[in-house]
């Protein structure tokens, strides 16, 4: 089967309904050159008509035979066709093709099964005849289209069609005259002629296409004699066939005529009449007998055709057709011979006049249709309304019957455009002017038939001013009298009546409008059968007259006169109707009349039999009124009793839908009253149109409100059953639903109102509940659910299926509405509420194909209106994104079928472009929400590869064919291929990559030429954005730029597609960075420019800016995939990013343009901190960051918080970065004072909000954790909230500003350090707002550094704010373990990261301010003292970094304390004592672990690995692929470096920590220099620190500190010193120390130990020898142990210092009275020029003595 031919490309022959839909411009091929083309290619075919239809022949089969293009199984199967068709073999083929190409409703797999099953075969038979069937209408509906507007100035392609139709000319009428014989005298198919197949259903259905085809031959010949001239030869033929044919009446199938195909007899009837009075051109005639030159008609010199014509014609008289034949005939021989035919003429005008030629003339064109937009119907016109005027003028108006007839086809002739104009302009004496003058000359006496007449005269403005001032200066009264008055004087003949004094000609009441007949006034009398009918010369205006009948009717409403009255005032409100719809001007004028409407309605609809018809011409006028000034309309009839209405007010939605209270006001009662029985609907079409132009005029909240019982009713009672209602004419059901769903539509369209309260339901909300919730919702599902072969059905139904207002197209109309309305609800709808009864209906799976879902989706294929699929799609869409269930699964098995139509229609290069979009948008949501479908249409198929992966393949029917297809390049710019279908195609594949679909984005990227036809567009130069460019354009590079983003962040750098790679390369190399960052920084200064207009497309600018935000992120960290390496380009990019967000956060303040500054801002942070290089080379970025700031500060602060953090983020880098450099230090001042006020007006709303939570936290302890989670999302503490931010900007600013001079200025003016302490202060309290607590004690922290600082910090009351209130931040254990201590990484915030962080800023107030701050030192520590013991001792057990921290912190506090060690002994000797002691016992525990890395390493393995760095373990796993063992390895291997690196880490805490410790006791011993040389010295001040033991340092807590432990701590020092020097592999510095700046570093660190050790131990030594109470023996035990000790440290010691060993940072601190500063440099001499080994040596010699 894979010969089998179908949609795969375009068809070679154009079928007849496509290119039906070109002509009409529905398609894609829309430029004038195009249709020239496509008429070039066919105008053959349509000059052949019908006979490019051939019949069957041998050579044709042979020719099919041979062909080796088609599949046999087509050929069979065209055979077949063409025996049921009687059609050409090969056509048959053709037919076949185009059908399936079209309208198959398989799968192109299932085909085969079909031609070879017997019973599908012959359905598929059947299908393709009435496929053929339309394709011979739309044939013959491409010539009418071309006739109807070849001389349409208006039409587009009116020059391509006239010249189509001048090629046509000639042989047109021939071909079309024969082809219509051939029809007419066709013998009906039979099963033996044409197959088992035809049976008499099938005959009847060949019949009816026969009945079509003639009718449209006759139409087209119809409209050709329209504009060319018929010969008197080709009348007389056509005569005879007419009459042989008996106008349709006499086909040779006759028989088979049934009720259905009435319409079409008739049509044909209609035209044979119409063709022939065409032919006898009539209009010529009665122009040359007007010119006295009849002699120049075609007729005047054909006396023998005229002779024959005549005994032809005598014998007409049994068909009504014949009867405007004759009258045409009759004026013709009138004018032309008016002596020599006389007796024929009388014969053949009475027979005329039996027939009834003017009833017959009104039926015909009412027949014909509307005139509005068909062509047909208004040409028809045009030629009666040239034979009515002739008529009249030719003969006497008594003698052509009834007056209202005549009246009847007139007004039926005016409705044709521009009739109306002709008629004033010819003068009242000729044509149908002397109808409106014998009118005229019964009114008042007969108002109906002026009116009536009137009323089709108004057909514009000017016309309307016309029939305004004819009625407003009558100048004649007629009345009846059927006895002469007694005020009357009068002739004796009676012919002449004059009025003895004046008359009220209306008996109502005084100072009421009335007609006021004076005296004098002569009347002309006729006596006739009524009685005297009297002409008054009499003038008046019948404006005025009107509003007396409206009086009197409003007199009479409740007597027996009320239905004359009704019928008297009926044709005025219909003519006031006609007269405001033409023009509304005249409406003041007609106030009078329109103000009188509303008591009729009041009056009338509460009779007990109420008028309808009047009824229903009031509600037109208010329809009309209520467009223009829709308040005043619904105030008036508010009280008219008309309208439903709410006895109670409404206040809920549940009692607004119950319609509690509610009443159904007269008109409820006249629907089902009298309506409803009659079945007659006219005030209810009325009513609904009355609404929707009421909903349509945006009344307030209030009169919406008022008009809920109207809609309610209309949901209610109309809706659900509107369908069940009798009704007596066909094609009302079909209106009134649509008249419904229009109101609806309306309702839903109309812009949420503001002011309404969640309770009250609005109409707007009402709506929407009825319709989701109640039976309304299911009826608009019913009317969905009609299915396109319904619609198809009933378009073929349709006699004219051409026309634009048959029962098809207001179904088809009703449908849209109904797709239109449903969408709306679900967009709507309440997203709280749940899944809606509409939804679940919408939804649920049905069986046997009732499935809604797959009803929408079978209107793919309809093909009359274009945008019926293409609704049915964007609600497909809609519920594909809210429905929770499969599409794919409700299309069960017609799914593939359904997904070949969509392919299809979207393969179609003549397809209607937004029918493509549709289908492509509806496949972009599908990519994310329905797998299933996606998957279906993506269609790949799945290969084996000789390795054993999978590899994926383009299936046959896969859309990524067709999106390949679009994205092409060399496509763009065609007409198959506009920018909207690119952007559509673009928009899919983006969401392929976004929903990660990797077998079709496999499929995609190695397709070839793939990239270089994506990135195409990236490439054009676009125009600026001034010019109002085509915003999808904008879309269209957005969605590329998104997808080669994530291409290049997804796919490792070394497997991207080496053509996306060879693109990059281009557009770096082609300056396309430099391009598009211009080109988005001038879109961003164009929308701040140009607010309005830019708004349009703002949407599309945002997503463009949002693109290339997302690609120049990933270039930062992705640069050498994207090419974007040179800084040059880089620093472009960054000030293009500055400039824009510059522009769009300075200018305006409108919401569009903050939006873009925040994005902006957001990729300029980045860029600030992944390019610091480039942004340090940069101009300076400081004063336009300030500048951005304070204007962002001046804004609304709710939209912009987050704008105006990222704008601090972006300070705070610069800053960093960039620096003051000299000159820039002006901008200091502003920006720290715009700083500061924002720190402390975020820090007071910080306050207001801990407070408010600390309240509402005591209400709320007893309630669920998840509900105070709720309360406590009103606080603003964020790590990147404007306030943290803020606070680390004003550090930074306050770190530039080293001096102080400009902080202390703005500190005076805005007193931010108060605000700030407080803050911090109720946030330790409550331990809330971390990241404040932590940004705020960094800025104090910085501003402690300084002395003006410092002072500042102490002055404002730091160590009331800090001190108790950080009691609550660590929690002490009771049991004095070490639980307290946090195992978390330091880097983290937290809650002892903030204590430590206080102790840090402790310590700096103490350093700076010194004695000036010693007591709150002490009350700092006397309050924390637990916590400080217990963190010195926790050091033992816990060696995670936050720990040591901790330690770290609180020894560098208590070394700055030492320095007071008298005040502190006073004030607190016993905390003193505790310290010491502690002390010493950290300085040996943190040389035990040194000392003993093995120990330290099992201690930090045995913590579970919480030591490692942050970020080391989730590294384990190898980035690059590798075997088993080798991963395995390598993992290990990594391991093994991350523990490493964590030792290393401890190690160089505790080493901080020991060298601290040795600092801080070397002041609580006494001075070296002093206890050596001072022999009175007090002993007792100072306490023996260690013990007189040499033993090594233990881990446990019970053996006391000695000198052994500081002898081990110099030996530790030593040994690690000797490490760091040789770099031994697996040693300290195993996972290398990094640079040489920190192995200096760590080297003077351990030369700063060694001297504080060696001090303490000398101090302690020398104090213990000069202790009276040690015993002698210990004494000299002492001395020989520190001899030999010191000695051998000493010869070490000297081999360091002679390689080169750094000296010590406190080496000039060191009061040693050897010290001697030195120049000499050799090595000889350096032992001398280390103070602290001369001081050991002296004390060795000291000891040895």
């Amino acid at each position: 089967m894979a010969g089998v031919k179908m949609a795969g490309t375009e068809m070679c022959v154009r079928s007849c309904r496509e290119l039906w839909t070109i002509l009409l411009g529905r398609s894609a091929l829309r430029e004038p050159a195009q249709i020239e083309a496509e008429l070039d290619r066919h105008w053959e075919r349509l000059l052949q008509g019908l006979c490019y239809y051939k019949a069957p022949s041998s050579s044709s089969a042979d020719k099919l035979k041979g062909d080796k293009d088609v599949a046999q199984p087509l050929k069979d199967f065209g055979l077949r066709i063409s025996k049921l068709l009687a059609l050409d073999q090969q056509q048959s083929v053709q037919i076949l093709q185009c059908y399936l190409q079209e309208d198959y409703r398989g799968t192109r797999n299932n085909l085969k099964v079909v031609l070879q099953d017997e019973r599908q075969s012959q359905a598929l038979l059947l299908k393709i005849a009435d496929y053929y069937y339309e394709e011979r209408v739309c044939h013959l509906q491409c010539v009418l289209l071309l006739l109807t507007y070849f001389q349409d100035e208006r039409h587009p392609y009116k020059t391509e069609y006239w010249n189509c139709v001048n090629k046509l000319e000639k042989d047109l009428v021939h071909n079309y005259q024969k082809q219509f014989e051939t029809l007419f005298k066709a013998e009906a198919p039979t099963w033996e002629t044409h197959g088992n197949l035809m049976t008499e259903r099938q005959v009847s259905r060949w019949f009816t296409q026969c009945l079509r085809e003639q009718s449209l031959l006759l139409e087209i010949l119809f409209l050709y004699y329209a504009y060319f001239e018929m010969g008197p030869g080709d009348l007389l033929s056509f005569t005879k066939m007419f009459k042989e044919q008996g106008f349709g009446l006499r086909q040779t199938n006759r028989h088979l005529v049934d009720k259905s195909m009435d319409a079409l007899v008739d049509r044909i009837g209609y035209f044979s009449s119409l063709i022939l009075v065409e032919g006898m051109d009539i209009d010529f005639l009665h122009k040359c007998a007007l010119e006295d030159r009849t002699e120049q008609h075609q007729f005047s010199n054909t006396a023998d055709i005229s002779k024959e014509m005549d005994q032809m014609l005598l014998t007409f008289g049994d068909i009504p057709h014949h009867g405007p034949v004759l009258l045409a005939w009759v004026l013709l021989r009138h004018t032309l011979n008016p002596d020599e035919s006389s007796p024929v003429i009388r014969r053949i005008g009475n027979t005329c006049l039996l027939l009834g030629v003017f009833e017959h003339l009104t039926a015909m064109l009412q027949g014909l249709g509307g005139s509005g937009s068909n062509c047909t119907a208004s040409t028809a016109r045009m030629c009666i309304y040239g034979l009515l005027s002739f008529v009249i003028t030719s003969f006497e108006e008594e003698t052509l019957g009834s007056q209202q007839h005549l009246i009847n086809v007139a007004c039926e002739v005016l409705s044709a455009p521009s009739l109306a104009e002709l008629f004033w302009e010819t003068k009242p004496s000729m044509g149908l002017g002397m109808i409106l003058d014998s009118a005229v000359g019964m009114f008042p006496h007969k108002t109906g038939p002026l009116l009536q007449l009137l009323t089709s005269l108004l057909s514009d403005k000017s016309t309307a001013k016309k029939v305004y001032t004819f009625l407003d200066k009558m100048s004649f009264y007629t009345e009846v009298h059927k006895t002469k008055p007694s005020d009357i004087i009068s002739r004796e003949d009676e012919t002449l009546w004059r009025r003895q004094a004046p008359k009220l000609i209306y008996p109502l009441g005084l100072g009421q409008t009335n007609l006021r007949m004076p005296q004098g006034v002569l009347g002309q009398v006729v006596v006739g059968e009524q009685g005297y009918l009297v002409r008054w010369d009499y003038s008046y205006s019948a404006w005025t007259l009107f509003t007396c009948e409206i009086e009197m009717l409003l007199h009479v409403v409740s007597t027996a006169d009320v239905i004359v009255h009704c019928e008297r005032v009926k044709p005025i409100l219909d003519l006031v109707h006609q007269m405001i719809s033409t023009d509304w001007t005249v409406s003041d004028c007609l106030l009078p009349l329109t103000s009188r409407i509303y008591m009729l309605l009041q009056r009338l609809t509460s009779v007990i039999n109420p008028p309808v018809p009047v009824i229903a011409s009031c509600v037109n006028c208010l329809i009309v009124l209520a467009a223009r000034m829709p308040g005043k309309v619904w105030s008036s009839l508010h009280h008219t009793g008309l309208l439903p209405f709410a006895s109670s007010p409404l206040t809920n939605m549940v009692q607004s839908i119950s319609a509690e209270g509610m009443k159904a006001g007269n008109y409820g009662n006249l629907l089902v009253l009298i309506e409803q029985p009659r079945g007659e609907y006219a005030v209810t079409m009325a009513f609904l149109r009355l609404i929707t132009t009421l909903v349509k005029g945006q009344l307030g909240s209030t009169q919406n409100r008022g008009l809920i019982p109207c809609v309610l009713l209309v949901l209610k009672e109309m809706l659900p059953t509107y369908h069940k209602w009798r009704y007596n004419a066909y094609g009302v059901r079909e209106r009134i639903g649509c008249l419904i769903l229009e109101l609806v539509h309306a309702i839903l369209n109309l812009s949420p109102d503001g002011g309404a309260t969640d309770s009250t339901p609005t109409l707007q909300s009402l709506c929407i509940y009825s319709l989701a919730n109640t039976e309304s919702g299911q009826a608009v599902v019913n009317i969905m659910g009609v299915g396109v072969d319904t619609i198809d059905l009933v378009l073929a139904a349709q006699p004219n299926s051409g026309g634009s207002e048959g029962p098809g197209q207001i179904l088809i109309q009703t449908v849209k509405l109904a797709f239109s309305v449903t969408n709306n609800v679900i967009r709507l709808k309440p997203q709280s509420e749940g899944v809606s009864p509409l939804e679940q209906a919408l939804t649920q799976h049905g069986g046997h194909g009732s499935n809604l879902i797959a009803v929408l989706a079978k209107y793919i294929y309809h093909k009359h209106d274009p945008a019926l699929p293409r609704l049915a799609i964007q609600l497909l869409k809609r519920l594909a994104t809210v429905a929770p269930m499969s599409v794919y699964a409700c299309l069960g098995s017609d799914a593939a079928a359904i997904r070949d139509a969509f392919l299809t229609r979207l393969q179609s290069k003549t397809e209607d472009m937004r029918i493509k979009v549709m289908i492509l948008e509806f496949l972009t949501v599908a990519v994310e929400t329905q797998p299933g479908l996606i998957e279906l249409f993506l269609n790949l198929e799945v290969r084996e590869s000789t390795e054993g992966s999978k590899e994926f393949l383009l299936g046959e029917w896969s859309c990524l064919q067709v999106v390949l297809d679009l994205i092409d390049s060399r496509q763009q710019g065609k007409y198959w291929c506009p920018p909207l279908l690119h952007r559509a195609a673009l928009a899919f594949l983006h969401a392929l990559w976004q929903d990660r679909r990797d077998s079709a984005i496999s499929v995609l990227r190695t397709k070839e030429k793939f990239w270089e036809h994506l990135t195409a567009p990236l490439f054009g130069n676009l125009p600026s954005p001034s010019d109002s460019t085509e915003p999808c354009v904008l879309e269209t590079c957005a969605f590329i730029m998104k997808i080669i983003g994530l291409e290049i962040y997804y796919v490792v750098s070394g497997s991207l597609e080496p053509s996306l790679k060879e693109a990059l390369q281009r557009f770096s190399s082609g300056r396309r960075y430099e391009y598009w960052s211009q080109y988005v920084k001038s879109l961003v200064v164009h929308v701040t420019e140009a607010e309005d207009e830019a708004v349009r497309f703002f949407s599309e600018t945002q997503m463009v800016i949002s693109a290339w935000r997302t690609l120049l992120i990933l270039s930062t960290s992705h640069s050498d995939v994207m090419q974007l390496k040179e800084d040059s380009v880089r620093l472009k990019l960054f000030m293009d990013v500055l400039d824009g967000t510059k522009a769009a956060l300075l200018v305006s303040m409108s919401l569009p343009c903050l939006r873009l500054g925040s994005m902006m801002a957001t990729l300029l942070l980045i860029l600030l901190k992944q390019w610091r290089s480039v942004v340090a080379t940069a101009p300076d970025t400081l004063a336009p960051l300030s500048l951005i700031l304070e204007s962002v500060l001046q804004a609304d602060q709710q939209p912009m918080e987050k704008t105006l953090a990222k704008v601090f983020s972006a300070l705070i880098s610069a800053l960093q970065i960039q620096g003051f450099n000299g000159g820039e230090i002006s901008q200091l001042p502003q920006l720290l004072e715009c700083v500061c006020e924002t720190v402390q007006d975020e820090a007071l709303a910080l306050i207001d909000s801990t407070r408010h939570i600390t309240q509402a936290g005591d209400v709320l302890e007893d309630m669920d954790s998840m509900e105070t989670d709720t309360v406590r999302s009103v606080q603003k503490d964020q790590r990147d909230g404007v306030c943290v931010l803020a606070l680390h900007l004003a550090k930074e600013l306050c770190r530039a500003d080293q001096d102080g001079e400009h902080w202390v200025v703005v500190m005076r003016k805005v007193p931010v350090l108060h605000s700030v302490l407080t803050a911090l202060e109720l946030s330790l309290r409550s331990k809330q707002n971390l990241y404040f607590t932590e940004a705020a004690l960094h800025l104090l922290l910085t501003l402690a550094h300084t002395p003006q600082g410092a002072a500042a910090v102490a002055g404002a009351g730091v160590i009331q704010s800090i001190c108790l209130p950080l009691l609550g931040v660590y929690e002490m254990p009771s049991n004095g373990a070490s639980q307290g201590f946090s195992r978390r990484s330091q880097d983290c915030p937290c809650w002892p990261g903030v204590y430590r962080l206080s102790m840090s800023l402790m310590e700096s107030l103490l350093k700076t301010l010194r004695y000036n701050f010693i007591n709150e030192a002490l009350d700092f520590i006397g309050v924390h003292q637990e916590r400080i013991l217990q963190c010195l001792n926790a050091v033992r057990t816990v060696q995670s970094l936050a720990c040591l921290d901790e330690a770290d912190h609180t020894v560098g506090f208590l070394l700055q304390l030492s320095n007071f060690s008298k005040e502190w002994q006073f004030h607190l000797p016993q905390l003193l004592r505790d310290i010491q002691i502690n002390l010493c016992y950290l300085c040996q525990t943190c040389t035990y672990l040194l000392h003993s890395k093995k120990m330290l390493h099992h201690y930090l393995q045995a913590k579970n690995g919480d030591a490692l760095p942050p970020g080391s373990r989730a590294q384990t796993t190898p980035h690059t692929p590798s075997t088993a063992a080798g991963g395995a390895a390598g993992a290990g291997g990594e391991r093994e470096e991350a523990e490493q690196k964590a030792l290393l880490a401890v190690q160089c805490s505790l080493l901080k920590i020991l060298s601290k410790t040795l600092a801080a006791l070397q002041r609580f011993t006494p001075d070296c220099c002093q206890i050596l040389l001072d022999q009175c010295m007090d002993l007792a001040e100072y306490r023996t620190l260690f013990v007189l033991s040499f033993n090594t340092p233990a881990f446990d807590s019970d053996v006391a500190p000695s000198f052994g432990t500081l002898l081990a701590s110099i030996n530790v020092a030593l040994s690690m010193l000797g490490e760091v020097e040789k770099k031994e592999p697996v040693s300290l510095s195993a996972v290398s120390l990094g640079s040489s700046e920190e192995t200096q570093a760590l080297k003077s660190l351990l030369v700063f130990t060694m001297e504080n050790c060696f001090y303490v131990l000398i101090s302690q030594a020398v104090r213990c020898l000069k202790d009276p109470s040690i015993a002698p023996r210990d004494k000299q035990r002492l001395k020989q142990e520190l001899s030999s000790e010191l000695s051998t440290l000493l010869s070490t010691l000297s081999r360091h210092f002679r390689r080169g060993s750094p000296s010590s940072p406190a080496g000039g601190l060191l009061a040693s009275p050897q010290t001697k500063p030195t120049t000499s440099g050799n090595k000889s001499s350096q032992e001398g020029q280390e103070p602290f080994i001369q001081l050991v040596q002296a004390f060795v010699r000291h000891v040895q003595r």
